[in-house]
């Protein structure tokens, strides 16, 4: 093997699956504004994800959409396709936690509606001519999706293994959105770059819209945290610290720094392949008890 063909990205073959669509459901009723008992810090840096997901994964759809012409793999069609079933479940999941915490005090609008400008306008599709410059714009946000979805296989391999979040009390009702979410996540971790490598693959692509989308992450995240705790009915002078941050992850409640940081240069290696981190096979066995995954199950064996 050349010294170049040894620096291409490697998939592990055994952690490809077909995907599928879950077409879940989940009752809000009983889930407190403070899912994970006593600690509003970190239940919603966490429900930040409510906000940014449901405008986030509908983009990825739309693009997702455009690129299927331009996919000459029978395979990764397959995968694309299963890719936009789930990712258009996800964004519905979490949307319908909105209308839940507004019930609780906490209108989320004015966030989600710079979000969605974000998705639709900043990263939505541009009057272009037909060639290059379309195409141009459509690899960067294929790119882009591919960074982002690396963080989101990251975050679902963590929730998938956080015990922390069951040993604190969290609500059982939101672990199985965030588990459930986590191990689709986990299953479909390498669509997006393969769907990268297939298109275009080019390294410094890869690395200028991880930036940005690590960036964009970053300061979303903290911005939605703050929005949060500062709007929570039930505190008084609520505010989001990194000295909080810092504190969960040391309890486990949130992912912790020292792994987010590590995370980098796994995506920036020239060797790199989702497949490498994370395992299809935990992913699978949550996904066979899920209580929301399995009532999905029966409504389609049922015709419901």
């Amino acid at each position: 093997m050349s010294n170049t063909a040894s620096l291409r990205p490697q998939a592990v073959a055994s952690e490809h699956i077909p995907l599928k669509p879950r077409n879940v459901a989940f009752d809000w009723a009983d889930t407190p504004l403070h899912w994970i008992p006593g600690d509003p810090d970190s239940t919603h840096t966490i429900n930040v994800l409510h906000l940014l997901l449901p405008a986030g994964e509908r983009w990825f759809v739309r693009v997702y959409k455009q690129v299927l012409p331009y996919i000459r793999d029978e395979r990764l069609r397959a995968d694309v396709i299963g890719f936009i079933g789930q990712e258009a479940m996800h964004a519905q999941a979490h949307d319908e936690v909105l209308p839940h915490l507004k019930e609780r005090g906490l209108d989320p609008t004015p966030y989600t509606a710079q979000v969605d400008w974000l998705f639709e306008k900043l990263l939505g599709d541009r009057t272009l001519p037909p060639g290059r410059a379309r195409k141009w714009w459509l690899l960067e946000r294929v790119a882009t999706i591919a960074a982002i979805e690396h963080y989101t296989a990251f975050l679902g391999d963590w929730v998938l293994n956080a015990d922390a979040l069951d040993a604190k009390g969290a609500d059982p009702m939101m672990l199985d959105l965030l588990r459930w979410h986590g191990a689709e996540e986990v299953e479909h971790r390498s669509v997006a770059f393969d769907l990268f490598m297939h298109l275009d693959g080019g390294y410094r692509r890869r690395v200028r819209t991880w930036a940005t989308a690590f960036t964009a992450l970053v300061f979303l995240w903290q911005r939605g945290t703050r929005f949060f705790m500062e709007n929570d009915p039930s505190l008084v002078d609520g505010r989001a610290s990194f000295r909080e941050f810092f504190r969960a992850g040391r309890q486990g409640v949130l992912p912790t720094a020292g792994a987010m940081a590590r995370s980098i240069p796994q995506y920036l290696s020239r060797t790199y392949h989702p497949s490498q981190h994370g395992s299809t096979t935990q992913a699978a066995a949550y996904l066979a008890g899920s209580p929301a995954a399995t009532a999905a199950e029966a409504r389609t064996a049922g015709g419901a």
